[in-house]
This record gives C-alpha cells, structure tokens and sequence, in this order.
C-alpha cells in the first residue's frame, strides 16, 4: 500500500532556505505593519483614539463567536497556528485596507456622474474588491503553504479565518462611525447587528472561495482554475446580494427569507465537510491498519476529537506529560498521514507526499513507543513495502 521504503531526507543544511524564510516573513510582516498604521491613522483621524479604541475592543466579540467555529472544524487535521495567524492578519489588514481605497475611490467615482455612491460601493465595488482581497490571501497560502492547503476543509477554515479578520476591522470602523453619529444607541445597535446576529457573514462569502481552492488541492492545473473561480463568483454574487439587502426598507423580510437560508445552507456545507474529512481519515488509516500500522482501537480513536482527548489523558496518566506530548504528535502525524495518502492516491504528481508518507509512518511508531513502551515497536514493521 505505502510503496518501497526510502530513506530519511534530512532538512536542507544550507542557509538558504533560512534566508528564504525570513525575508518572506519578513516581508509580510512589513505588509501588515504598513496596513496597520493606515488603518490606525484613518480610525484616529475618523472617530478619535478614544472612540476607535473602545469599537476595537468591543469587535472583539465577534471573534470569540465566530473563531471556535473555525477551531471545531479543524480539529481533526489542524493547522499550523502560523498560517492561522496569517489568515487572520491578512484579512484584518491587507485586504480591508486595500478594499478601503477601492471602495472610497468608487463612491467618489460614483458621485461624480451623479450615481448614488452608497449603492455603488456597497453592491458593486464592495463584494468584488473586498472577495478578490481576501481570495488573494487564500490563494497565496494556497500556492507558499501547499502542504498545508489539502482541501475543501481547510480551505473553509483559512476562508472563514481570513474573513474573520477582516470583518473585525470592518466592524471597528462602523461601531465607531455609529457610536459618533447616534451615540450608545447606536453603538448598541451596531454591536447586536454586527457581532451577534450576523457575525457569519463575510465567512459564509469567502469561504466558497476557500472550497473552490479546497477542491482542486489535488490537482493543482490551469486547467481546473475555473473552480476557484467559480468560487469566488459565488462569494461576490452572495456578498452582492447581502448588502443589497442591506440598503434595502424590506431589509428584515429579506434577511428571512433569503439570509436566514443562506447561513443554514453554510453551516450544512461545513457539517458535510468536516464529515466528509473524517471519513476519508477513517478510510485511508483503515487501510494502513490493514498492513499493520495502526490497530482497530487506534483507528476508531484517531477519527473521534473526544476519543483523542481521552487518549492523551491516558497517556498523560501512564507515562506523565511526555506520554501526552508523544500522544499528541501520534494523532497529528497520522491525520497528516491519511492526508499524505489522500493526495496520492487522488494522483498528486508531487513525489514529496511519498517521501513524507515514509517520514510520517517512521516518527508514528517512535511516538507510539513513547507512550505504549518497546513493546508496541512491532506494530507496522517490516509492512512499509505492503
């Protein structure tokens, strides 16, 4: 099943790949830094430092809403914390900056020839910059972090990341205005609208971007561009329609009858998908048990977040916090296995996912020892050519 052994590839000594590595983060920190002072000034400049602050604070909300979402989802193959952060920062700052410039410059536009500039950006400027903005965030984690990006899954969690991000600074911005121009009871309202009621939707936009990158993970051809395309068409058609109704006097009807339905079809298609992970999980170690890697008790646990959660207490409790450590890396490495076997067997032509399955197959019988003693060695040796 697992192909013939290869040796163990050790990292790249050379400082290169280092260099590389810091120049990226480093100029992506420079980026983020430079949207954050010109977010900063426009809020100061806009509401005040006390009032920006305290719509800052407030928009926090929305995030301890929204992100456990996003975590549950994940829990099963979870992402590395970095790219996490990425996602978060790229939306928070790179692409609402960036869609400031293009919405205020389209309702100047607008009000030039005499068309209303509310309805111009909002229906129009707003939903096709600010999906593009945050579809390029997807789509650069998509291509440097391709090991990271393996399906439709992840790319529901870095979409609804990277627009969590975005619609917290977003939310500063109105919570702010809203506060200045009616006072707390505006405030209020903004914060019930905003952060409670409807604190999914620019999630439930970027996402279909996210699940258009998610399908073609593994078969990365221009040939199949049109996917996430496709994708964000949708996210701009549905980011379209919401602030339509937005503007519109029958905002609370519509909001019923079609954004009630479309955040009841969002969350059926994360349920769906967070299943249909676990079952290509329980699929592909099932296969790998039947060659002698995993036993049937591991497999069961390894697809159950709760069954995870018991097993590392149990190691914990046999061995200490070292038989939880080592408990933990055997149920990452083996979600990361069942992913390395999805690719290939879906025709992933990177011969990497082979060199990894064999390093991941190694390190899951050395943390399994760690926790289960020597004697738990033989399980899976001797089958790396099955």
């Amino acid at each position: 099943m697992t192909g013939p052994v290869l040796p163990a590839v050790e990292p790249n000594a050379t400082v290169r790949p280092r260099i590389r590595r810091l120049l990226l983060w480093g100029a992506a920190a420079t980026a983020f830094l430079l949207a954050a002072l010109l977010i900063a000034i426009l809020v100061t400049e806009s509401v005040g430092l006390t009032v920006g602050l305290l719509a800052a604070v407030i928009s926090t909300t929305a995030i301890g809403v929204v992100l456990p979402v996003f975590l549950w989802v994940d829990r099963l193959e979870a992402e590395p914390a970095r790219m996490l952060w990425f996602a978060f920062l790229w939306g928070a700052l790179i692409a609402t900056s960036a869609s400031l410039l293009v919405n205020t410059a389209a309702a100047v536009a607008a009000d030039a020839v005499g068309l209303d500039p509310d309805v111009v950006a909002g229906v129009v400027s707003a939903p096709v910059a600010e999906e593009l903005f945050k579809g390029l965030g997807l789509l650069l984690i998509f291509v440097v972090a391709r090991r990271e990006f393996n399906g439709v899954v992840d790319g529901i969690v870095y979409g609804g990341v990277v627009a969590l991000g975005f619609a917290y600074v977003e939310d500063i911005f109105y919570l702010a205005q809203n506060y200045q121009l009616l006072g707390q009871e505006g405030l209020v309202a903004t914060f019930v609208l905003r952060c409670l009621v409807t604190p999914f939707a620019h999630p439930m936009f970027t996402i279909c971007t996210g699940i258009g990158l998610g399908l073609i993970a593994h078969r990365r051809t221009w040939s199949r561009a049109w996917v996430p395309l496709l994708g964000y068409a949708v996210a701009v058609a549905g980011h379209a329609l919401w602030n339509a109704s937005a503007l519109s006097e029958l905002f609370l009807l519509l909001f019923v009858l079609v954004q009630v339905p479309l955040f009841v079809g969002f969350v059926l298609v994360v349920v769906y998908a967070r299943r249909a992970e676990a079952r290509m999980m329980r699929e592909h170690l099932t296969g790998y048990g039947l060659n002698g890697w995993f036993t049937p008790a591991e497999v069961a646990m390894l697809v159950s977040p709760s069954e995870r959660r018991r097993a590392r207490a149990w190691a914990r409790d046999r061995v200490g916090p070292a038989g939880s450590l080592a408990m933990r890396a055997f149920q990452d490495e083996a979600a990361e296995l069942a992913i390395a076997r999805d690719h290939l067997e879906r025709g992933d032509l990177d011969h990497g996912w082979v060199q990894r399955e064999q390093r991941l197959l190694s390190s899951v019988t050395l943390h399994r020892q760690a926790f289960a003693g020597p004697s738990a060695s033989g399980v899976g040796v001797g089958q790396q050519g099955a």
